[in-house]
């Protein structure tokens, strides 16, 4: 199975901590995709901690991916934190105002830290980063198809 989920380069020097930014990574994209789970991720004894809410973020950009860095604006930021019966607490940030979306990654990152790690990730994570990849894959080949090729002419002197 391919575990790299995540489209950032950045990842933490601990596998641990770098395994758990892959997933997250994967759940604040999951969208409404996250939605199929839903039954499954809440079949658990579980209560809110901070319940879902909405906030805003600044979100910094850089010239051509490389120059200094400046403040683009700000953007809506839904984030949560459930607790387990078990004890394990998830987290969940995710870009826009989707509580249900920010309840259900919360969810998936506390049941990700238990026993079932692996059967978490492999019916959950692996699929949701599969179609990811898929959609990226698809964008990048449409948006391929516009890709105009510049070259420049050289008159020759007589």
């Amino acid at each position: 199975m391919n575990r790299d989920l995540s489209q950032s380069n950045v990842l933490h020097s601990d596998p641990q901590i770098a395994t758990r930014q892959r997933w997250m990574g994967v759940l604040a994209r999951a969208g409404t995709s996250l939605a199929a789970y839903e039954a499954l991720l809440r079949d658990t004894e579980y209560r809110l901690i901070r319940a879902p809410e909405i906030g805003m973020s600044l979100v910094r950009g850089r010239m051509g991916g490389t120059g200094s860095p400046f403040n683009l604006g700000e953007m809506s930021v839904t984030r949560c934190v459930v607790r387990l019966a078990d004890g394990r607490t998830g987290y969940s940030y995710v870009a826009g105002r989707d509580k249900q979306h920010a309840e259900l990654a919360a969810l998936a990152d506390a049941h990700l830290q238990g026993a079932e790690q692996l059967h978490w990730l492999s019916r959950l994570i692996d699929p949701l980063a599969a179609a990811q990849r898929a959609q990226q894959a698809a964008k990048s080949a449409e948006t391929a198809t516009t890709q105009v090729e510049f070259f420049t002419l050289v008159r020759g002197e007589d």
